[in-house]
């Protein structure tokens, strides 16, 4: 992806974010309502590439983009949906193909904040994980489900038997999805490539705490309870033990690293006298 519809989508993606950390909108239900509307955008964008066209058009204005995407959409899904949809449109994406793409990865990052409410984003992702690895070993599933002269209803009813009742509604979601997608041929790795995004997402839920001596139960609870009012979404703790930070704690939750150890404040305070 070109890094202008990198930004458009990253933009998007933050505003997403908002909606799964206010406490009214980013319900599990409505995450997976937005994520099922999204890949449907997705799936008419792919199919009609001068409305593509249109929606990334230099030379029309981010309210005309705007104002299409409103008039095609806005009495079909969610108004969540609509303006993601806007805000990718709005800050111009490079390519046609760039804005299939950014609209999948809302889908799939609605999704799986969806098994991140509900608790089963880890399950979700073992499951991802096991059924690449089933793919991998029965080329003849992978083949039938990656056909492309085979009815995308029948491909679908074929993943359903498959996976029955065993995996979580997410899991379902993102293969469906996955099995729709014009190059679905290589579905062990998508499989895989699913696996590792709700691994990093997984990831942003987990404080990892080092401490100078062993946290309690307790201290550990209370971490966590402030970590999930201060991120909008529930933390877990995973500490750790490290004498020579000497006091303090260092926390990382995903990329996001707080360091309030004493050595670091020595270190600053030594950087600050001149040698």
């Amino acid at each position: 992806m070109h890094s202008a519809s990198q930004a458009a989508l990253d933009n998007a993606v933050e505003q997403l974010e908002q909606v799964v950390s206010d406490q009214q909108s980013g319900t599990a239900d409505h995450l997976a309502r937005v994520s099922d509307e999204l890949y449907s955008v997705a799936a008419v964008l792919g199919e009609h590439i001068e409305l593509r066209r249109h929606l990334v058009d230099p030379t029309g204005s981010a309210s005309l983009r705007r104002n299409l995407v409103e008039n095609l959409f806005s009495d079909k899904v969610d108004r969540t949906t609509v303006q993601l949809l806007t805000t990718l449109v709005e800050t111009r994406l490079t390519s046609p193909t760039d804005l299939v793409e950014a609209v999948e990865i809302l889908g799939r990052t609605a999704a799986l904040a969806s098994a991140e409410k509900d608790g089963t984003l880890s399950d979700t992702e073992d499951e991802l994980f096991r059924f690449g690895r089933i793919l991998q070993r029965e080329p003849r599933l992978r083949t039938l489900l990656a056909d492309s002269t085979a009815p995308v209803d029948k491909r679908e009813e074929l993943l359903s038997q498959v996976l029955g009742d065993k995996v979580t509604p997410t899991t379902h979601r993102l293969l469906a999805q996955a099995v729709r997608h014009p190059y679905s041929k290589a579905l062990d790795h998508a499989a895989e490539r699913l696996a590792d995004a709700a691994a990093a997402r997984r990831d942003r839920s987990i404080a990892r705490v080092v401490a100078p001596i062993a946290l309690t139960d307790e201290q550990e609870e209370k971490l966590g309870d402030v970590l999930s009012r201060l991120y909008g979404r529930s933390i877990s703790v995973q500490s750790d033990v490290d004498p020579d930070i000497l006091g303090g704690l260092v926390v990382q939750v995903g990329g996001e690293l707080l360091d309030g150890s004493v050595a670091r404040h020595l270190r600053g305070a030594a950087d600050a006298f001149p040698t």
